[in-house]
């Protein structure tokens, strides 16, 4: 059968995190994905704190591994009619400039599209194609900031505080693959095989990965209140507890696992305690709960909570850093990584994340390398018919 995206070529003018980890996935189930990018290289290959790493940095193996890198002067004639002839062998376009900046390099969507019909268009930005804001620069920490998300995490009072990783960038990529496969989709249905042009705005994604707090501010009017580590639910038992030895976090939201937790921390005589008696009497009760969970917690190293609340049926996980997480034994054999071969020496081979799915048969996944700058360049400019000789043609 093949991977979903076996025999579509993306052609991939995009840079640094939005745009690429899109093109990743979608390179991930199967596509070709064609990295055009300026002499001077994606930026995103000198994000690395390593010296020997530079050009080749974590970040850039990690979204740009399988994808073929063809180096353009898209303000060169040259450059924009190889990017011409490119699109129009292309499936897909992907590209993240500002609003306004790939029409003035000759590719904006109507044009090329006249040349290419079939072609789904996306265009990934801060704030879209339209509206007052359209050409404000941004990058993921000023949408975190516009979007309200620095206002959601931590205590009351305590000063806005951005989310420890792009989560921004991060789901508008998710948006974006999610938003061109359904394009590809619709495409194929249709006997016409008419194209699409996709706007992806990262201010709007931001809000619906925020659907949670933004629902009840849309249909009531409630504002969202910071509550640090209190879960969605606001139970005193979704909260996080200090054990012997590391934090924990716990998820009891429903009576039956309340009354488990308290079974497992030799608790039981709270359920039957009228200050605990539902949902409703333990938040208006939280202090006095929250001092019980406490004192019973501190007898418990978090590790061993886990297994007992978790063998109860009781949601539960210690508090783990970055790599003691990808060290659990539960990640073994679930394809979350991938090792692929680098061209740097420094780092010979490579392990990058997969999709984070499975499928039974032709799932995600490859081993190729990240492209060295320019490496497919000759390649596809020969397919291209684009030589060295190449001129303008007269103008009629």
């Amino acid at each position: 059968m093949g991977q979903p995206l076996a025999g579509m070529r993306i052609a991939d003018f995009s840079h640094v995190i939005a745009g690429p980890l899109a093109t990743h996935f979608l390179r991930l189930m199967g596509a070709e994905v064609i990295k055009v990018e300026p002499p001077t290289g994606d930026v995103l290959r000198n994000y690395t704190q390593r010296q020997e790493l530079r050009g080749m940095a974590e970040p850039f193996i990690g979204v740009n591994a399988g994808k073929k890198s063809l180096v353009l002067d898209l303000k060169s004639e040259f450059g924009q009619e190889s990017a011409r002839r490119l699109i129009a062998t292309s499936d897909v376009m992907i590209e993240n400039f500002r609003p306004g900046v790939i029409d003035r390099l000759g590719l904006g969507h109507a044009r090329v599209m006249a040349d290419n019909p079939s072609l789904i268009y996306c265009s990934v930005s801060g704030y879209g194609q339209d509206g007052p804001m359209r050409d404000h620069p941004a990058i993921d920490q000023i949408i975190q900031s516009v979007s309200g998300l620095m206002t959601l995490s931590g205590e009351e009072g305590a000063p806005p505080m951005r989310i420890g990783f792009p989560v921004v960038d991060t789901y508008s990529a998710l948006m974006t693959a999610f938003a061109v496969q359904s394009a590809l989709l619709q495409r194929e249905r249709d006997p016409q095989k008419q194209g699409q042009f996709v706007d992806v705005a990262m201010l709007d994604a931001s809000l619906v990965m925020m659907a949670s707090v933004v629902y009840p501010m849309l249909i009531s009017g409630l504002a969202p209140v910071r509550t640090g580590n209190r879960g969605f639910s606001l139970a005193p038992t979704a909260d996080t507890f200090p054990t012997r030895d590391q934090p924990i976090t716990i998820g009891a939201v429903q009576q039956n696992q309340f009354e488990r937790l308290c079974a497992v921390l030799g608790l039981e005589r709270l359920v039957q305690d009228p200050r605990f008696r539902n949902s409703d009497t333990r938040i208006a009760n939280d202090d006095a709960l929250q001092a019980e969970l406490r004192s019973a917690f501190a007898q418990y190293d978090a590790v061993e909570c886990e297994a007992l609340l978790a063998r109860a049926g009781v949601p539960a996980g210690a508090v783990r850093s970055v790599s003691e997480a990808l060290a659990l034994d539960q990640l073994k054999g679930r394809n979350l990584t991938l090792d692929v071969p680098t061209p740097n020496p420094h780092v010979p081979m490579a392990k990058i994340l997969n999709a984070g799915f499975q499928f039974a048969h032709d799932g995600p996944g490859h081993d190729a390398p990240p492209p060295a700058l320019g490496e497919h360049s000759a390649e596809i400019l020969a397919e291209l018919g684009m030589t060295e000789d190449w001129q303008m043609p007269p103008v009629a």
